[in-house]
């Protein structure tokens, strides 16, 4: 217990000067259980030392993946904390926790007044495991970074978070003000590559190093064991990456992906829904609504550009990294189908196509409420910026 104690304070003393992640402040605080769902590496556990370090009641941060959880249940470990005066638990890596759904439960029902909040990968589903959280917890998902969250923490440069409304109807007035304020020819490029997740601070040459170890890490040590997937299934699982990564965007074809794979077709299905979750992929549907993972997705995109570049590092499609830049930002915090015509729908209301400068308006005409998401510094009428969407959020 001691050890816990130690760890968590030199935790704590480690972040205070960092940058806060842009879900910090949309965060309610106040809540009672908070759960925070996010790919490895995005800035999760950073998001929990920086709320205990402002916070005044006394609070503990503890790994759940932590030696000392393989002899010792969470809810006896609470319960000698408590009496020690602590009042915040934030527990990270729950999903590497097998009582992680009960435990939180038996928490939330048996103290009135402490407060908990965990962390886990992005497949987590509150609703499952031993007991349904659903109505208990408030959850919020943390993505990779923003364009203009990449700017803030390179760069220093502190520019305003922008609706979408915004961007499409002022565009030709904001483009040339913010664009003095970084180095549009350097900075858009850079941040494709590797302003994704905020590790790249530490190295940008082993950003595409560090990306492929994390990939291989939640595949084998979050998905498989939390999906309860046999060797053989995960081993397909990452051919069937692989497999993708060469052609993205990739319009599926799910029989042949099966016969290509050696596996049914539910399966290649049901793999295809767990990368998605796992924020690996990205899967545009027709709908978001009633959503089953028996249904075919219209297309296949990696979950973020860097992941472009981290399987064609020389030959990497530009077009297919834009088309994912745009995907990528607007489904943070919007929701993004596939239309019958154009690229993008967009809150089932605003049509998009993605391009370079010479796109014209031609495959957009008699389409009400469409525009043209273009690679260029400044727009005009309806060709907006394409790095105008990376400042949603």
């Amino acid at each position: 217990m001691e050890g816990l104690i130690r760890k968590s304070e030199r935790k704590a003393r480690s972040v205070k000067e960092r940058k806060r992640r842009y879900l910090y402040e949309k965060i309610d605080w106040d809540q009672k259980l908070i759960i925070l769902l996010g790919y490895r590496g995005s800035g999760k556990t950073t998001l929990l030392l920086q709320y205990l370090s402002s916070i005044q009641r006394k609070g503990i941060y503890v790994s759940l993946d932590d030696f000392y959880f393989e002899t010792h249940r969470l809810v006896e470990s609470v319960a000698s904390l408590y009496e020690l005066g602590y009042r915040v638990f934030l527990l990270d890596e729950v999903h590497r926790y097998g009582w992680w759904s009960k435990d939180l439960k038996q928490l939330y029902d048996d103290y009135e007044d402490i407060q908990v909040v965990a962390t886990g990968s992005s497949i987590l589903d509150v609703s499952k495991g031993k007991a349904d959280l659903s109505r208990r917890a408030s959850v919020y998902r943390l993505h990779g970074l923003s364009f203009r969250e990449y700017l803030n923490f390179q760069k220093n440069i502190d520019l305003p978070t922008l609706r979408l409304e915004e961007v499409l109807n002022k565009h030709h007035v904001l483009g040339p003000e913010l664009l003095d304020t970084f180095n549009f020819d350097t900075d858009f490029p850079n941040y494709l590559r590797y302003g994704y997740f905020p590790y790249f601070l530490e190295s940008k040459n082993d950003y595409h190093q560090k990306l492929q170890e994390t990939i291989q890490l939640v595949i084998d040590t979050d998905i498989a064991p939390f999906e309860e997937l046999q060797h053989s299934t995960t081993r397909t699982l990452k051919k069937l990456l692989f497999v993708l990564s060469e052609s993205v965007p990739f319009i599926p074809n799910i029989q042949k992906l099966a016969l290509k794979l050696e596996t049914p077709r539910n399966t290649v299905l049901r793999l295809l829904d767990i990368l998605d979750q796992a924020q690996i992929l990205l899967l545009l549907r027709s709908s978001t609504k009633g959503i089953s993972y028996l249904q075919k997705p219209e297309k296949i995109y990696m979950q973020n550009p860097n992941f472009i570049y981290l399987f064609s590092p020389t030959m990497a499609n530009i077009g297919s990294v834009r088309e994912t830049f745009f995907l990528n930002q607007l489904s943070a915090v919007h929701s993004v189908t596939a239309p019958k015509f154009g690229d993008f729908m967009v809150d089932d209301a605003y049509v998009f196509e993605v391009g370079g400068a010479s796109k014209t308006t031609d495959q957009l005409q008699g389409i009400p409420q469409s525009f043209l998401a273009l690679d260029i510094k400044g727009g005009s009428n309806r060709s907006v910026p394409l790095w105008l969407f990376g400042l949603l959020y």
